[in-house]
């Protein structure tokens, strides 16, 4: 039977480890925080002050990042009662194998002279750069942000109550008028029972269209 390849834009493996890396490792007596950055190309995370100079820059490409002395034993010790870290050097390792695992491109390793810094840069997957030509542009100008809340509150099939309720929102007519209307116009919702609109039976759910603007608008979320 033929199935799918799944592949992920950023692995959830690699983004833990180079979180879990940064809060290990980073100078808690600097006020700067732990950064990360997502774009539509890579996803960065950066932490002060860099690696330790006995560590050579080299040394993180080819996964043999292990440091001669450790920053933040306690907070280590913590990580590892949580199962977030093993303390063995093998953050680095594992993030250059889940990237592979993955057919993304290899990670990048960043630091400066004086290692004041220290960025790890996570490319998105190949596939996730490419154009989906089945949904037209005509598709993404129609979709306003209340529209899209809406169709990812979705799930299966919902009734008018249930979606408002998983929007928060309280106001039927508001909720009418700026959500549920507009995205049966723009025809990414549809009704289960179009020909009684007002029957309690009524429930809403994604059409095609809408199914296919999430998924190309999922390349640019975390998943």
């Amino acid at each position: 039977r033929a199935e799918a390849t799944r592949v992920w834009n950023f692995p959830y493996a690699a983004i833990e480890e180079a979180l879990v890396n940064a809060v290990y490792h980073r100078s808690y007596e600097e006020r700067e925080p732990i950064e990360v950055r997502i774009s539509r190309d890579e996803l960065v995370v950066l932490s002060f002050p860099g690696p330790d100079r006995s560590i050579k820059l080299a040394d993180f490409a080819a996964g043999r990042a292990v440091s001669r002395r450790y920053r933040n034993r306690r907070i280590g010790e913590f990580l590892k009662e949580l199962e977030l870290t093993e303390g063995r050097s093998t953050g680095i390792p594992k993030i250059l194998k889940v990237m592979a695992a993955n057919g993304s491109p290899a990670p990048l390793f960043e630091t400066d002279d004086d290692r004041c810094a220290f960025v790890v840069r996570l490319p998105v997957h190949l596939l996730a750069q490419e154009p989906a030509p089945q949904v037209t542009g005509e598709v993404t100008g129609e979709v306003t942000g209340e529209v899209e809340r809406l169709m990812r509150a979705l799930v299966g099939e919902m009734s008018r109550r249930q979606i408002q309720e998983a929007l928060a929102l309280k106001h039927e007519d508001h909720f009418r008028n700026a959500y549920l209307t507009p995205a049966l116009e723009t025809h990414v919702v549809e009704m289960t029972l179009p020909d009684k609109p007002r029957s309690s039976k009524q429930r809403y759910r994604l059409t095609e269209k809408g199914r296919q603007w999430l998924q190309v608008h999922h390349a640019g979320d975390m998943r």
